[in-house]
């Protein structure tokens, strides 16, 4: 399998081709073809090439898929003692691409992908083994739904018999009779 790593935005990314990555913005628009030409090693089925820095006359395409924005980050900073608190949110801007092509230094094809057509239909169309395994898995969740139910019946039930017997057996015999209490008089000091 052929891959490239190439520099983009400060970072290096190893790539192949129809892969989907996340990098910094870049300022194109969705659609469009881009060129990544600071390849810093190429790797060929056959041969290896690694550049010194980069390797001249090699390049990755891509098409930009989305801009947009990355995962909020909370910034918090605190001073100890001090009752300093600061909270913020940030959301790097990023480019989502999709490699399409690499070429070697010769401007020989390395890699291309396949059309995106074809990727999405295979994605969205469950097969046959998918579908009987959901249709089982929710025959399943709904007899465990009604096992359920009867199950928190029974045992209703049985509290309910359980709090009768209790109740008549205070009845019929006083387990715990009721005090009653007896005044004290209070305490009277003769005179003499």
């Amino acid at each position: 399998m052929s891959f490239a790593v190439i520099q983009t935005g400060g970072k290096q990314y190893k790539v192949s081709a129809s892969e989907i990555l996340k990098i910094e913005k870049l300022n194109n628009q969705e659609g469009k073809t881009v060129e990544f030409k600071n390849v810093l090693f190429l790797n060929d089925d056959k041969t290896t090439e690694i550049g010194n820095p980069n390797i001249q006359g090699a390049k990755v395409e891509a098409t930009i898929l989305k801009n947009t924005k990355n995962k909020t980050i909370l910034v918090f900073k605190k001073r100890r003692r001090k009752n300093s608190r600061k909270k913020n949110g940030h959301r790097q801007p990023i480019s989502l691409i999709r490699i399409t092509k690499i070429f070697s230094k010769d401007g020989k094809l390395v890699a291309e992908a396949k059309p995106l057509e074809k990727n999405l239909k295979l994605k969205s169309k469950p097969s046959k083994e998918e579908a009987l395994r959901k249709v089982k898995a929710e025959e399943v969740r709904k007899n465990q739904e009604v096992v359920a139910k009867k199950v928190q019946k029974e045992e209703a039930k049985l509290i309910n018999e359980r709090l009768k017997k209790i109740n008549l057996k205070g009845k019929k015999t006083d387990i715990n009779p009721k005090k009653t209490s007896k005044k004290k008089k209070p305490l009277t000091i003769k005179k003499k």
